[in-house]
């Protein structure tokens, strides 16, 4: 049970005092409140089972607090523990079964938290977080694993938990703009211990220079008594850039491949255990590295336009050798090269390159390539970058070709550090070479960004050959739901949570991972059939129970009995996981059919052991198949949908057997040799077969169980079926055909067993 509003919004604030308390004074703040229906738990088998919430951050956001409430709807449910992951920019990516994934696959790191109940209904936890990434944060909640016990619906009680996030925020209002080369003087004091400022990083930044200045304290002596927190907290522990002054004597942060196109926030404090104000100058500088001017506009607008016309006019024909230019510009320190995104479907996305699939690489200065992956559908998908070197153009030169894909902005100094990273973030590097020349990665749920794939050249020392190479790679990227649409062995499943979609596998046969790649507990094709056979060859289990109900004579019943097997038997050819599937027909419709004939198998089986008069049975046949027809079309799966027609079934046998041993004044039925060698046994079979069906089957048993369960029941019927009435003679077809004039059999005698 959720708390209500205003009394979230009272604890929100009340617990926001404390946190608040380190900001600073003199600054006017914002406070704004965001909630999201609860949604019930799952355990976890698939990404299927997490639950999604998705909450956007305003920008210049100084504080957020997560209130993060968990319910059960009753205390004698197990102390089951909720996961909670957080993550920015995209959903988390997790895995919670310890699964493997592809080889290909890097994981983006999400961090996570625990909330467990002790003896209560309800548990509240609150989360903290200074100077938060502004824009979209998304949190997954999960029950433990799935303990694969397979519940009957109706039957036995489940307890319900629930998940609801609340997110308070306070934004500070009026944050000052640095603008570069351009000194901001502030003073700081104890009342207000902190100063934030916030500064625009353009296009094609190389480095960005933040200094301190002209610092100076009335108190204290010494190194300026400052520290610079540069960056803003997109995960736990924080990736900011911190520097202490008092370390730094020139209080300078160099940062290399800052965020392009967005604002970075500065936040400047006094040490801790300094009690003067203090007084500096800020300043920042950043270097650019353009690619340069190559060709006019108007000629760049031909050049786009004949290459359009060619592609169109080619199709598939098109040179695919053919290569890029490197003519690049004086002043130039990159080589960018266009791509066209197409968007294809939903979560669907092609890149592909302006001139042609190859791109030249050079160990003078990094090739560059835009993925425009900052639409809010782009981050629910996999990110599938695949490079191939051209090995002819490599020559004998053992130089290797760096690759790096990073978010935000581009690494372009892979000549001197070798290291794929950013100011705030770890890229993915890729290596190729004479050796291994075909490479690709994976990423799941990329983060809503412009991301960048540098490569460069990196040739040994004194080795000018190999510095006047210019191989070239083959170029592959695309966003698509799925790695491989999950393979042969798995679904790939779009999800929806409010308007937002994501997409995750569903994996078959044993199979798991990510991408349905981890085969450590799959079956194999020979379990597979194992399990198809003997969940269809079980219904067999009822030719004996046909047999028997022709011989005696129960013609409509053989009939439900055959129309039962027929139907269980090519629904469970369908309904298996892996490659051993065969469907006669949608799988709905065998299901219902299954399900239905299941039921009025029983229903029949029941008002046939009461010996009622024809007339009356048979309208109770009708009236009960159409009412189960009508309830299995409602829920097929409640377990009332089978106990209901069962137990009014057992009360019409109950009154019947009642009434025919109050009238004979003897036990009904009579024969001691019925009840031992009939009754008995086929009521034991048929209570087996349900305790089995409802306490012994689990995901992993399910084969085995259920054919005992499928046995079980046809050898219950057998042995229950009454004798033939004992007017009836053997194969007498002169019954069969009816009353013929003369020939006629009065019926009108009270029918009962004589054994």
């Amino acid at each position: 049970m959720s708390l209500p509003l205003g009394f979230l919004i009272i604890l929100g604030i009340s617990h926001f005092l404390p946190a608040a308390r380190s900001l600073s004074s003199d600054v006017v703040y914002t406070s704004e409140f965001f909630s999201q229906i609860p949604q019930q738990l799952s355990f976890y088998n698939w990404y299927g089972n997490a639950r999604l919430f998705q909450f956007r951050v305003p920008p210049d956001t100084a504080l957020l607090r997560w209130l993060l409430q968990a319910s059960r709807d009753k205390t004698q449910c197990e102390d089951a523990e909720i996961t909670v992951h957080f993550r920015h920019g995209a959903p988390p990516v997790i895995n919670p079964l310890g699964t493997a994934f592809s080889p290909a696959t890097r994981v983006p790191y999400s961090f996570n938290m625990t909330l467990t109940f002790t003896k209560s209904l309800n548990n509240n936890t609150f989360l903290n977080i200074t100077n938060p990434q502004p824009g979209d944060w998304y949190i997954v909640a999960h029950l433990p694993k799935d303990p694969e016990k397979i519940q009957i619906q109706g039957f036995t009680s489940s307890c319900k938990y629930f998940f609801q996030p609340d997110l308070f925020v306070l934004r500070e209002v009026d944050i000052p703009i640095l603008q570069a080369d351009t000194p901001m003087q502030k003073t700081l004091s104890q009342s207000g211990n902190s100063a934030s400022f916030k500064m625009f990083i353009p296009e094609y930044t190389q480095e960005l220079r933040l200094q301190l200045q002209n610092c100076t304290s009335d108190n204290a002596r010494g190194p300026c008594p400052l520290v610079i927190r540069v960056g803003s907290v997109s995960e736990l522990p924080s990736v900011q850039r911190t520097m202490d002054c008092n370390e730094n004597p020139q209080c300078a942060l160099l940062l290399h491949s800052p965020p392009w196109g967005k604002w970075l926030n500065v936040l400047v404090e006094i040490s801790q255990g300094i009690n003067s104000s203090v007084s500096f100058e800020i300043v920042h500088k950043t270097s650019a590295c353009k690619p340069g001017k190559v060709v006019s506009r108007r000629s760049l607008f031909t050049l786009i336009e004949q290459e359009l016309l060619k592609a169109a006019k080619n199709g598939s024909q098109a040179d695919t050798n053919e290569t890029q230019s490197l003519a690049v510009g004086s002043g130039s320190c990159l080589n960018k090269f266009p791509l066209v995104r197409e968007d294809m479907d939903v979560v669907s996305v092609r890149f592909q390159s302006v001139k042609s699939p190859y791109v030249p690489v050079s160990a003078e200065m990094p090739s560059i390539m835009l993925l425009n992956l900052d639409s809010e559908m782009d981050n629910g998908g996999m990110l599938i970058v695949s490079l191939q070197l051209n090995k002819t153009t490599m020559g004998n030169s053992s130089g290797t070709v760096v690759a790096c894909l990073s978010a935000d902005s581009p690494v372009l100094s892979l000549n001197t550090s070798q290291n794929c990273s950013t100011a705030f973030s770890q890229g993915y590097a890729l290596l190729m070479n004479s050796t291994v020349s075909d490479i690709s990665l994976n990423i799941p749920f990329p983060v809503m960004a412009n991301w960048y794939l540098s490569m460069q050249l990196l040739c040994p020392m004194n080795d000018s050959e190999c510095q006047s190479l210019s191989p070239r790679v083959l170029f592959g990227s695309a966003l698509s739901p799925c790695e491989d649409n999950c393979g042969p062995n798995g679904h790939c499943r779009l999800l929806r949570r409010n308007g937002y979609l994501y997409a995750a596998c569903s994996c078959t046969a044993g199979w798991a991972g990510w991408s349905c790649t981890d085969s450590s507990e799959a079956l194999s094709y020979q379990q597979q059939l194992i399990a198809t056979l003997l969940l269809t060859l079980s219904n067999f289990m009822f030719l004996p129970t046909i047999i028997v109900a022709v011989y005696k004579f129960y013609f409509v019943e053989a009939a439900v009995y055959a129309y039962n097997m027929f139907f269980s038997t090519f629904y469970h050819a369908c309904d298996q996981p892996g490659e051993v599937v065969m469907c006669i027909m949608d799988y709905d419709t065998l299901q219902y059919c299954d399900f239905f004939g299941s039921v009025v198998s029983i229903w029949v089986t029941i008002l046939c052991m009461a010996r009622l008069k024809k007339t009356l049975k048979y309208v109770l046949f009708m009236l009960g198949t159409l009412l189960i027809a009508l309830s299995m079309q409602l829920d097929r799966r409640g377990i009332w949908n089978m106990m209901g027609p069962c137990l009014f079934a057992l009360v019409i046998l109950v009154i019947a057997w009642t009434y025919r041993g109050v009238r004979r004044r003897h036990c009904y039925p009579p024969s001691w040799k019925r009840w031992l060698f009939y009754l008995v046994p086929g009521i034991s079979l048929a209570l087996i077969a349900l305790a089995i069906y409802v306490f012994a089957q689990t995901n992993a048993n399910y084969f085995y169980t259920h054919s005992l369960w499928h046995i079980m029941v046809a050898g219950s019927v057998a042995f229950l079926l009454p004798p033939r009435e004992k007017n009836k003679k053997m194969w007498d077809f002169k019954q069969l055909l009816g009353c013929r004039y003369k020939i006629c059999h009065d019926d009108r005698e009270e029918l009962f067993v004589v054994t």
